[in-house]
């Protein structure tokens, strides 16, 4: 091993020791904010960003849910434009482990793909300018679309998930449904339907056990996905100040009487012995499988699922998605209202070695080309407005599209997943394992929640975020 190799591991060891990957205390070499690009041309209107054509594009994608191939579309556009570049590819499902050692001796990929439960926790990357201000590539001009920009190309919402205090620094690509996934043809042939109140949802799930299928199952080695319909049934019941009491921190925010309802109407879940035997060990793709394999009628989850199931999901399962059901008569927002957002993180890093370049990728991920490829290889929707256009949507996506359309302005969603990763992915998530495997009660798992989010709040050494 060299100097180099050792310093960068030892460097390395120091980042990686915080939970989650914290990147706290270690020196990012971020942005100083007034810095030319190293490897900048000329500006044209064709070339808005001054990419030079023979400078190579380095392209880091998480292999999850949607897999890398999509990525290589979006590289063979990247291509056309600017034939000399070459590009080097490369997928991980460890995007923190892989890439830590690299932000911390400087010498990042232009593009990365930051996402899945090994990503690099975004409080640490804003907070010591690790990433580039990504508002140029909102006020460029779209790859295809004459006369707007790409902000202009956006759907509502897209820009806020990823900005920080005003500014934005990460492009979340696709537009996510969470809800209630269930089986049409199950329901179907069982003669069941979809129960809008959390009256008839119990009365469903008492039907649905006598016959011998268990109404629920989640994946317990990771229960935060259960955290999802808790959340949104009060906020349906109590309005988005729910929400943005939780994202800022404010506190008992978690103890709020709407979200002390809807604790107690999931522990109903758990305490009738509505969920499969044997979730609480069961991981996302094992808990997706046994529900797919008509193990289970619900599971809680963003709309990749059909994606990510696709080799097996038996024909003719038409899985689709549902909101939450209504608690009462007193809900502030209607039955139809769901969670929708932006995810699947992408940033340039601010010391990228061709930042010019990685800005043109996501303009190219961004043109509705780009959206429609992505579309059509992975079942999912992306931030582009019209991104569907000409593309056939599989019968989960379907779905998704016609339960954003009837949720319309009453859509949500939350921030504080993005702010703070450890509260979500550590802190509430050991809660929901609690709660959910019957270890705790209602009150108990809320107040286990709120705890994690104070613990956040004394925390100086994390950066704090206001959604207003």
């Amino acid at each position: 091993m060299n100097r180099r190799d050792l310093l960068r591991s030892t460097a390395a060891a120091g980042v990686l020791a915080p939970a989650a990957g914290l990147l706290t205390g270690c020196a990012m070499g971020g942005d100083s904010g007034g810095d030319k690009f190293t490897n900048q041309g000329e500006k044209t209107a064709d070339n808005p960003f001054g990419v030079k054509e023979d400078v190579p594009l380095e392209v880091v994608i998480f292999n999850g849910g949607f897999g890398e191939e999509y990525a290589r579309a979006h590289e063979a556009m990247y291509t056309e434009k600017h034939p000399k570049a070459a590009i080097k590819h490369s997928a991980t499902q460890e995007i923190s482990k892989t890439l830590q050692p690299r932000f911390v001796d400087g010498t990042p990929p232009d593009v990365v793909n930051n996402s899945g439960g090994g990503q690099i926790d975004f409080n640490g990357l804003v907070s010591q300018n690790a990433l580039a201000d990504l508002g140029e590539l909102l006020d460029a001009p779209s790859l295809d679309l004459p006369g707007k920009t790409v902000r202009e190309t956006l759907l509502p919402g897209a820009v806020d998930v990823g900005s920080y205090n005003g500014k934005f620094l990460v492009m979340n690509y696709t537009y996510t449904a969470y809800g209630i996934w269930y089986s049409t043809r199950l329901f179907a042939d069982r003669g069941w339907q979809y129960a809008n109140t959390w009256d008839e949802h119990i009365a469903l799930c008492k039907t649905i056990k006598a016959a011998g299928i268990a109404p629920w199952t989640y994946p317990g080695v990771h229960p935060r996905y259960m955290s999802w319909p808790v959340i949104a049934t009060a906020i349906k019941l109590g309005g988005t100040d729910v929400a943005k009491n939780i994202d800022n921190l404010e506190p008992n925010a978690w103890k709020s009487d709407a979200m002390k309802t809807a604790a107690e109407a999931w522990h109903q879940i758990v305490k009738d012995g509505y969920i499969l035997a044997g979730s609480a060990g069961l991981d996302h793709k094992q808990a997706q499988t046994a529900w797919s394999q008509g193990k289970a009628a619900f599971i809680s989850c963003g709309s990749w699922l059909e994606n990510e199931q696709k080799s097996v999901t038996p024909a003719g399962f038409n899985m689709t998605v549902a909101p939450t059901p209504s608690l009462g008569a007193g809900d502030k927002l209607p039955f139809a209202a769901l969670r929708g957002t932006a995810g699947e993180p992408f940033m340039v890093p601010a010391k990228a070695a061709n930042r010019p370049g990685g800005l043109e990728y996501l303009r190219v991920m961004l043109s509705r080309k780009g959206a429609q490829d992505f579309t059509r290889k992975v079942s999912s929707l992306t931030v582009v407005a019209g991104g569907t256009g000409g593309v056939e949507l599989p019968f989960g996506l379907t779905s998704v599209t016609k339960a954003l359309e009837a949720s319309g302005g009453d859509t949500f969603n939350w921030l504080y997943n993005a702010y703070y990763r450890k509260l979500e992915r550590n802190l509430v998530d050991a809660a929901c394992g609690e709660f959910f495997s019957g270890r705790s009660t209602p009150a108990e798992f809320l107040d286990q929640c709120q705890k994690g989010a104070d613990s956040i709040a004394a925390d100086s050494s994390v950066a704090k975020y206001k959604r207003a």
